[in-house]
């Protein structure tokens, strides 16, 4: 990845360096003899590759550049409350101020909109017959870009119900959108992935690390394949992957940290052990960052600074690495989270995985080792129990400005409880039992028994296993209990929200620019 970046600043210089030289009259003259473009760069691989590294880059800085923007997927869900104030956060935690003027709203539907147009690019120009690419190469740009536009349009729909589809590069304004309805999104975006999946190569076969492989299609392709009711379907997608033998899931300590007191589930979000080429055999997709390396990092990822609680601000705390270094408290996690959701025995509520507890680190401070028992507002923001998975620290980034460490996009223990999901919605409880126990059984938990199988536990045992990693307000939407569990598990926000909050008001912008259509509004949201 690394390398596609270098070639596509490459081509940037020289065709910028190409225009300049090019001007064969007096130097004031403007005669473009070179450009950018589609047109005359997606032309052969190198074009490509760069196009593919661009589009990449996009979906890489998603929501970290925009302080609170990461918790609004968090923030006003059965899992967590805001810990320290943000205005982008502020309407989630009251649903009664959630309008279409919400202005992360309009953050989140163009940034979809611009992974969806840099995909639309290359599967379009990958079907030039002037390109110089073999037939293979065709088929695996066409099916990387279906694959990420797939991914946009399922975040997109999930959040706002029907969305316009757009099957071709925008390179002009419009002004006359309209809305598919949710099940036609939901068929496109099977279709790019049921492409995605037969014309991506498998993890062995990856042109590069990192890159997406043919099951990162089939796991999303599950997901879409349930919100299409079609549960027979998507458990087969589930076991495709399952069953090629290319994942399996952690259940020994591996890694940089083996050697210390840990365990396998710590092991696999720790820094340098998240990648399959450093060990991880259960990771699908990661998206890969580097410190040290020229882009790459993320631009200004939140991850870390937002699960964390703000520890620094407690007389006596100072940022360390043992702590994951300095979060800002954002995102502060519910009591039924913190206190109702594990069992005492489960490796995934270990002290590895979930910090609950601080001592002073300041050699300084007269308490120095001593245990932190929090008081007042320090329960709010700066001290909380939170999970470590986003655990960084820089010595030479003590702010934490950016993010160098890996995200785990799918893994194998997702899919799993995909899996279990499409049997539940047979009927098929013991089947979905046995599926979501493999997952119990790594943590050493207590086996669910068939009767116990509900779509309520299987919600319980995502939250389990994939806090801070699933952007949990699109589960709760995509299986219709967004509004359920709030009202049960986050007395907070319980009294503001309403059912039509299941879906997110479309942006008023959007509305506004789109003067020769209907661009409809979400119920509930009028005017």
């Amino acid at each position: 990845m690394k390398k596609s970046s270098y070639i596509y600043g490459i081509l940037l210089a020289g065709l910028v360096i190409t225009g300049v030289t090019s001007c064969s009259k007096h130097f004031l003259d403007e005669e473009l003899k070179s450009k950018y473009a589609p047109d005359n760069t997606l032309v052969d691989e190198l074009g490509f590759e760069a196009a593919s590294t661009g589009l990449q880059s996009i979906v890489r800085n998603d929501y970290g550049n925009t302080q609170g923007l990461l918790a609004t997927f968090y923030v006003g869900t059965d899992m967590a409350i805001t810990g320290q104030p943000n205005a982008v956060q502020a309407p989630y935690e009251d649903y009664r101020n959630l309008n279409p003027q919400t202005g992360s709203l309009s953050t989140v539907w163009n940034w979809n909109y611009r992974v969806i147009n840099a995909a639309n690019n290359i599967i379009i120009n990958a079907g030039n017959p002037k390109a110089t690419l073999t037939d293979q190469q065709r088929a695996f740009y066409k099916a990387e870009a279906s694959f990420f536009r797939a991914y946009a349009y399922n975040q997109l729909s999930i959040l706002f119900g029907g969305v316009p589809i757009i099957k071709e590069p925008v390179t002009v304004p419009r002004t006359d959108y309209t809305r598919a309805s949710e099940a036609e999104v939901i068929d496109f975006i099977i279709s790019d992935l049921t492409f995605a999946e037969a014309n991506l190569p498998d993890p062995a076969s990856v042109k590069k690390q990192g890159r997406i492989n043919k099951f990162a299609a089939s796991q999303l392709l599950a997901e879409a394949l349930l919100r299409a009711n079609k549960p027979v379907e998507a458990e087969a997608a589930a076991k495709r992957i399952i069953d090629s033998k290319f994942f399996s899931l952690i259940t020994n300590r591996y890694g940089v940290k083996a050697s210390l007191p840990g365990d396998p589930f710590a092991d696999m979000f720790t820094y340098g052990n998240m990648r399959r080429s450093q060990g991880n055999t259960e990771a699908i997709w990661v998206i890969e960052q580097q410190y040290n390396i020229p882009g790459g990092a993320s631009d200004f990822d939140q991850r870390r600074r937002e699960w964390g609680p703000f520890y620094v601000n407690v007389q006596g705390m100072k940022v360390c690495d043992s702590l994951g270094g300095r979060g800002i408290g954002r995102i502060r996690p519910t009591n039924w989270w913190t206190y109702e959701l594990y069992e005492k025995t489960d490796m995934r509520n270990s002290p590895y995985n979930i910090r609950r507890t601080y001592y002073y680190n300041d050699p300084a401070f007269a308490k120095y080792g001593q245990q932190v028992f929090p008081t007042g507002f320090d329960t709010i923001q700066n001290m909380y129990a939170h999970t470590t998975k986003w655990y960084e620290f820089q010595p030479q980034d003590i702010q934490g400005a950016q993010s160098y460490k890996d995200r785990i996009q799918m893994r194998l223990g997702e899919t799993y409880l995909l899996m279990a999901e499409a049997q539940l919605l047979q009927g098929r409880n013991a089947d979905a039992a046995a599926s979501i126990n493999v997952i119990r059984g790594r943590a050493k938990a207590t086996p669910v028994q068939p009767a116990e199988a509900t779509m309520d536990y299987l919600l319980d045992e995502r939250a389990r296993e994939l806090t801070a990693e699933e952007l949990r307000r699109l589960t709760l939407i995509r299986t219709k209990k967004l509004v359920d569990r709030v009202r049960k598990y986050n007395p907070k926000v319980a009294p503001t929200i309403a059912d039509f909050n299941i879906h997110l008001p479309i942006p008023q912008s959007e509305i506004d620019v789109n003067k020769d259509a209907v661009l409809t509004q979400n119920d509930g949201y009028q005017k």
